[in-house]
């Protein structure tokens, strides 16, 4: 039997979505996102709908879960009026139910309908450009013999810190032909779109500028050796300091020079209008030992569309997405610890943390550590979350 919607709809989450339709106004709700998730399970037998089951998990995740037992663990914990609330009123899912049904979910059509409930939410305003950070992220914990685990592209907006698209990498490839595929669900007209060396590629210039009308910083290494020995060899010596910033935090202090020259279609890389020499120098709090590091990137920003100091923030958006999205699954919720290896179930619980620090980041908070502590201590507080967000 093919994949049916998760309706028809308990009453109860009825009465939810028509309060949060009427709280939210013309946008989606994450309520309503939930609800329009197909269910994986056959209708015959199903005792709790799939968007109950979906609207215990993000609230769970919300208060700290890591895990399926987590999820569960919450769920049996909850007060039977935000149980009554989200559908559950009565029997309460079990852990077995959770975590069957979360693997057999299809991750592509949540990681979507996730992603394309954040872009609607952060849409920038008239006359501003939407920043794109693109990165990879191995769910270390889901290895298993031979298998490395699975490996992630995720997209993130700098301004807000949300992330408005997943794709999974599947083993036998690697993250460059996956960056279209990822990119396809993004409205990316006259979007700046970010991303590491892996990704400086002369299709992915021609794809970002030609196909989808948006713009590219990319960070060129000795992975493109010709390209990185054109701008190695450029005169930086005559080109003037343009940007000196200066950062702490985790333990080290930073500071970056940028420099920025135009550059002439000899380069020979599609659309390419600016270079970028980057020199950063760490030290970490506990020493008085630097160590030096000169990056190059390449954008297809004219000096009239971008200026120094905006090309720097843009450089340092798009490290951010270590700080802001990573570091956060990995140090916050634990996720390179987690045991989670069968069907759909690592990045299942890897969209829902994507998608509890959406909400959080919606939501005003500037500490998701402190955030998970705020829901964890009162069960109707996720639900509120969800409901207003």
């Amino acid at each position: 039997m093919p994949a049916a919607s998760s309706s028809p709809i308990d009453p109860a989450i009825c009465h939810l979505l028509a309060a949060v339709e009427g709280v939210g106004g013309d946008h989606a709700t994450v309520v309503s996102v939930l609800a329009g998730v197909a269910d994986p399970r056959a209708r015959r037998g199903v005792r709790h709908r799939l968007v109950t089951i979906l609207g215990l998990a993000v609230c769970a995740v919300l208060a700290g879960a890591r895990s399926f037992t987590a999820i569960a663990e919450w769920a049996a914990d909850a007060d039977e009026v935000t149980l009554a609330e989200l559908g559950a009123a009565g029997v309460v899912p079990c852990e077995s139910t959770i975590r069957r049904t979360l693997q057999r979910l299809d991750a592509d059509d949540f990681d979507r309908r996730a992603g394309t409930w954040a872009q609607q939410r952060t849409m920038p305003p008239p006359g501003r450009r939407r920043l794109v950070a693109v990165d990879g992220k191995t769910l270390r914990g889901s290895a298993s013999g031979a298998d490395p685990g699975r490996h992630l592209l995720a997209a993130l907006d700098h301004a807000h810190g949300v992330v408005l698209g997943q794709a999974d990498v599947q083993a036998k490839t690697n993250e460059i032909p996956m960056l279209p595929v990822l990119l396809d669900r993004i409205e990316l007209s006259g979007a700046i779109v970010t991303a590491d060396a892996m990704h400086a590629q002369r299709e992915h210039a021609r794809y970002l500028v030609a196909q989808r009308g948006a713009h590219y910083i990319l960070t060129v290494k000795g992975t493109q050796p010709s390209l990185h020995a054109q701008l190695k060899a450029l005169p930086w010596r005559d080109v003037p300091v343009t940007s000196d910033t200066c950062d702490r935090g985790h333990g080290r202090r930073e500071r970056r020079t940028l420099k920025v020259t135009a550059v002439a279609a000899g380069l020979a890389f599609p659309h390419a209008a600016q270079a970028i020499q980057i020199v950063r120098r760490r030290r970490s709090l506990t020493s008085s030992k630097w160590s030096t590091e000169t990056v190059y990137a390449i954008t297809s920003l004219t000096a009239a569309q971008a200026s120094p100091t905006q090309l720097a923030a843009a450089l340092h958006g798009h490290w951010a997405i270590e700080d802001r999205l990573h570091w956060v699954r990995d140090v916050t919720y634990g996720e390179d610890h987690s045991q989670v290896r069968t069907a759909s179930g690592p990045r299942v619980m890897a969209t829902l943390r994507n998608l509890a620090i959406t909400i959080l980041r919606l939501a005003g908070a500037t500490s998701i550590t402190a955030a998970l502590r705020h829901h964890s201590r009162r069960p109707s507080r996720p639900l509120q979350t969800i409901t207003t967000t």
